[in-house]
């Protein structure tokens, strides 16, 4: 097919006519296929998940200004949400939301009939607790659909290892992948990241990062009469099964940003943690968690994450060179308002270079990039570096929840699955963990359970 041919061919009618024959045949021979939206056609948008985090998502998606794209189909397993998605996106992207009633799915299937709507080279944005991520991907690897996943991606070795095996297919597939890891995308630590390795502050030989603020993630006892399997879902940052934990999904990101400016990712983890002043609370988090994290050159990564009410609060990530230091992150992800100094000490004086006020939202970044990807048909794929962050993250909390010091081989290659037929749910299904009498949930015992995180009740 020449230029002039391809630019008077809508996608659709390509993709039906030569996109199945011709991707075979590409593999076969060893050859990427193109899979991409063309300039004058519209890329079609999936929403599954339609929480506040979906919801945001959908909503960059529709502010990419590099061509025409809408929604067309959404899913979740709580009508509310759905309906309540559905809305404020029309309110906000009237234009762009083409979503009739008969693509509202509801159900723990409504992943697959959502990404039914779209066509090969489309996007389906996954925006689900954690735990559906490899069950999602699965059917969008198999269906030739482009991805933005949120973070974390997995949260356990299996999942893991389920995770990475996909994403080397997808690349194979000339997927376009992305990962809510959005501070990748912020345009000031992407020219942090270059200043630290052209040697401005030196090599580093330390890294230190905080998030520590009031009360979350935690939960009572399910109510009476009420779905178990519904109720972990909605409090899916209470349950290891649902979202790899307060401590994955809270920390992920400067774990991440720190493992970037260092071009590594740590080896081994050793951590302590503790529950405090619970109540009636039945979630599987610790309220604090102190890691020291190491490099494979030796170089040490300590991350302090709290989350009780009253105590100093602080949302920041440092660097410590040979020849000065670095702020990565600020208070938060945005803005990070990085700069560098000639030393270790962090005042105005010493300032070598900051990035200057404003800067662009890396949230809104991230969508531009990968639909740029997408139209351009760049190679344009996170899901091996995403997956890879989320088990270095579920190491040091593996670390603290077992007490010992847990290497990056031991958490990939744990055989403790937290849910192992999540790809089976329904909406009658029984829950992935099960509760007491008392309505209580087993939690991580440091010492006692030295290599699993938590053991089921019977």
């Amino acid at each position: 097919m020449n230029e002039t041919t391809r630019k008077n061919t809508s996608r659709r009618e390509f993709l039906k006519n030569t996109g199945r024959v011709a991707a075979t045949s590409a593999l076969v021979a060893g050859i990427v296929p193109r899979i991409y939206a063309s300039e004058d056609n519209t890329i079609k948008v999936a929403l599954i998940g339609c929480g506040g985090r979906g919801t945001g998502a959908a909503a960059q998606a529709l502010s990419v200004e590099n061509g025409p794209i809408k929604l067309v189909s959404m899913a979740d397993v709580f009508e509310h949400r759905l309906a309540n998605s559905h809305r404020n996106l029309t309110k906000g992207h009237a234009k762009q939301v083409d979503v009739p009633k008969d693509h509202l799915f509801l159900g723990f299937d409504g992943y697959k009939k959502a990404m039914d709507c779209l066509d090969a080279g489309d996007v389906a944005i996954f925006a689900t607790p954690p735990a559906f991520r490899w069950v999602h991907f699965t059917y969008a690897v198999e269906k030739g659909i482009n991805v933005f996943m949120e973070k974390p991606i997995t949260v356990d070795g299996p999942t893991t290892r389920k995770l990475l095996e996909l994403a080397e297919e997808s690349v194979e597939k000339n997927l376009k992948v992305g990962v809510g890891l959005m501070v990748r995308h912020c345009r000031g630590r992407q020219e942090l990241h270059d200043r630290i390795k052209s040697g401005e502050i030196g090599d580093i030989i330390a890294m230190r990062a905080y998030r520590m603020g009031g009360r979350a993630a935690t939960c009572g006892p399910a109510p009476e009469n009420t779905s178990e399997l519904l109720y972990q879902v909605r409090r899916f940052h209470s349950f290891l099964w649902a979202s790899a934990g307060m401590y994955s999904d809270y920390y992920i990101h400067q774990i991440d940003e720190c493992s970037w400016m260092k071009d590594a990712w740590p080896v081994e983890a050793h951590a302590t943690g503790g529950r405090h002043y619970r109540g009636d609370a039945v979630d599987q988090n610790f309220d604090n968690y102190s890691v020291e994290y190491t490099y494979p050159d030796g170089t040490k990564l300590f991350y302090y994450g709290r989350n009780i009410s009253g105590c100093k609060g602080g949302f920041s990530s440092y660097a410590h060179g040979t020849k000065g230091s670095a702020v990565i992150s600020t208070s938060g992800h945005y803005p990070g308002r990085v700069r560098t100094y000639k030393d270790h000490n962090m005042d105005s004086a010493n300032v070598i270079w900051r990035l200057p006020q404003p800067e662009p939202n890396p949230y809104q970044l991230e969508w531009d990039d990968l639909i740029d990807a997408i139209r351009q048909d760049k190679p344009y794929n996170e899901a091996k570096r995403g997956a890879e962050a989320s088990l270095v993250s579920s190491m040091g909390r593996m670390a603290a929840h077992t007490g010992q010091v847990i290497t990056y081989d031991q958490i990939l290659n744990c055989e403790h699955e937290f849910a192992p037929d999540v790809d089976k749910l329904t909406m009658d299904s029984p829950a992935p963990l099960r509760s007491d009498s008392d309505g209580k949930y087993p939690v991580p015992q440091p010492g006692i359970l030295k290599d699993r995180e938590y053991k089921e009740f019977a």
